[in-house]
């Protein structure tokens, strides 16, 4: 395994599908307590404590004051998005970050993401022994709209977001079982060298802002694939034990479901 392990984890945008909770959706609580808004061991902690060994930087944006604070005491660099313009403009804003960092591999994962076990982020990253880029899927029961994985051979080869896939022909979509949770590794010097390739695709996307939709520009990590592949350089994927273990946590519902796996897990009833 490349060692050590370097970790990127994106705690900048607000969560507005967390109704009745104004703060950073990173922060909420893991144990609850007089609410489920209220408690302990919060999501971000969480996922820091199950990260590999290694360097450690926070994307921050949205209420960055707050998660600063709640993080102080750990070993953490803050990186600041200015501009809330996608997973891969949270990655563009990470480059000072991946430059000086003394790591060979980085996982880059959500900060609203906290099942996710140590063994699994180790996996993930083992698979960097034979890849320059691996993306953690996940075998659904149900399939939602995800993006999915277009595998050959044990190798990536793009990843078909939802409007695609589910317009393709009833055996074609039958293929696909496995999906993205969002969650990568990847080589840092590859990574490096791709980064400019990745700045130069903005997507133009319709946005909400101050109750007007507007255009904006946004930057997608999946696309780091597409440009890999077109270079013939190796993608593969790891398996999550299970659904459950990338689950993010989107709404009241989900961190609901959250803090009663992580009680599980403790052993209480």
């Amino acid at each position: 395994m490349l060692n050590p392990i370097g970790s990127i984890v994106m705690a900048a945008g607000r969560g507005s599908r967390m109704k009745g909770f104004e703060g950073n959706k990173t922060l909420l609580p893991l144990v609850p307590g007089p609410s489920f808004f209220e408690g302990t061991r919060p999501i971000l902690h969480q996922i820091l404590s199950t990260l590999p060994p290694g360097p450690k930087a926070l994307i921050v944006n949205y209420r960055k004051d707050a998660v600063m604070e709640a993080t102080r005491s750990l070993p953490v660099t803050y990186v600041e998005q200015p501009e809330l313009n996608g997973t891969g403009g949270a990655l563009l804003a990470a480059l000072p970050f991946i430059e000086q960092a003394e790591c060979q591999g980085l996982v880059i994962t959500m900060g609203d993401v906290p099942l996710v076990r140590p063994e699994t982020y180790l996996h993930l990253v083992d698979a960097l022994s034979s890849n320059v880029f691996v993306v953690l899927g996940f075998r659904p029961r149900e399939k939602r709209q995800y993006g999915a994985l277009d595998i050959c051979d044990q190798k990536v080869k793009r990843i078909i977001e939802w409007k695609y896939w589910h317009a393709l022909p009833l055996e074609e979509q039958a293929l696909l079982d496995t999906f993205n949770s969002g969650i990568y590794a990847a080589r840092r010097e590859e990574l490096l060298q791709y980064i400019p390739r990745l700045a130069a695709r903005p997507h133009t996307v319709m946005k909400e802002r101050k109750g007007k939709q507007v255009k904006v520009e946004e930057f997608f990590i999946t696309d780091l694939v597409e440009i890999l592949q077109k270079d013939h350089r190796s993608v593969g994927f790891a398996l999550a034990q299970d659904e459950e273990e990338v689950m993010g946590v989107d709404d009241l519902d989900s961190l609901v479901k959250a803090q009663q796996v992580c009680s599980r897990r403790n052993g209480e009833p």
